[in-house]
């Protein structure tokens, strides 16, 4: 430290926020530079998934039993979530501007936007 720091007497923190950390201070020798990432293929060998059973999901059996939770219900339109549907249409909307919208589509785009979502779609 400096003569006059000293002669001060002045309790000074050792890290300073401004200045810039160098790299021997952040890792001394001997030490890890931190947690490294695993690949795949470490993970698979690491953990024995052929010893599991077949219906249990981990990374590599991706099928799994469907969802307990309710399906969210989108609008048809803008992909927002959609608290309100038009009787007369069936689709999903998120407000009034795209119910006006949803008003005012033809019968066939009515019907496509059914088609998309997988509704039931009613060809006249």
């Amino acid at each position: 430290m400096e003569a006059e720091v000293l002669e001060a007497e002045l309790v000074l923190p050792t890290y300073l926020s401004f200045k810039r950390v160098q790299m021997y201070e952040k890792y001394p020798k001997g030490q890890s530079r931190g947690r490294h990432w695993k690949h795949l293929k470490q993970i698979l060998q690491a953990e024995n998934y052929r010893n599991y059973p077949p219906d249990e999901p981990n990374y590599v059996n991706i099928e799994s039993p469907p969802s307990m939770h309710p399906c969210k219900r989108l609008c048809d339109m803008t992909g927002y979530e959609a608290p309100y549907y038009d009787p007369r249409t069936n689709l999903r909307y998120a407000n009034a501007e795209v119910f006006k919208l949803v008003r005012s589509l033809p019968s066939e785009y009515v019907q496509r936007y059914l088609a998309l979502r997988n509704a039931a779609v009613v060809l006249k």
